[in-house]
């Protein structure tokens, strides 16, 4: 694809991600997404293979790890702030600088890490708590004898 892709619609992002024009506009509220405040008055909202992407991994996030949207809107700044970084670093060649910019996204790493290890953690509680009562009802049958 050459040149400036077309510019997307709020209904066609909804429809590239799933979600609805609703979840959209919240997300940018919530500053999830930007773009409404680049939006002039009376204009259509209008995004970009980026924000197709940024959403997409909203969603995917959302759907996998089950956070809440400040747990979301966390990670996904933690990544942006990484992307940054790596684009600096690709375009420093001081090594103090560079291990700067190498700490600072290793901060980042670690709040990821602890909101997902978190989730994970929140999961195996859950799966011990079913265990448990999936052995309690099973000898409760045994011991009906069955």
């Amino acid at each position: 694809m050459s040149g400036t892709a077309a510019p997307i619609r709020i209904g066609e992002l909804a429809e590239l991600t799933g979600t609805t024009p609703r979840t959209i506009r919240y997300y940018e509220e919530i500053g999830l997404l930007g773009c409404a405040s680049d939006r002039q008055q009376g204009k259509h909202r209008c995004y970009t293979e980026a924000d197709v992407a940024r959403v997409r991994e909203v969603v995917r996030l959302r759907d996998l790890l089950g956070l809440t949207l400040e747990q979301l809107s966390q990670l996904v700044e933690a990544e942006a702030a990484r992307a940054e970084i790596r684009r600096e670093f690709r375009t420093t060649e001081d090594p103090s600088r560079q291990r700067s910019l190498l700490e600072q996204a290793l901060r980042h790493i670690e709040t990821q890490l602890a909101l997902v290890r978190g989730r994970r953690d929140d999961l195996q509680a859950l799966e011990r708590e079913l265990a448990d009562k999936e052995q309690t009802v099973r000898a409760k049958l045994a011991a009906l004898g069955f």
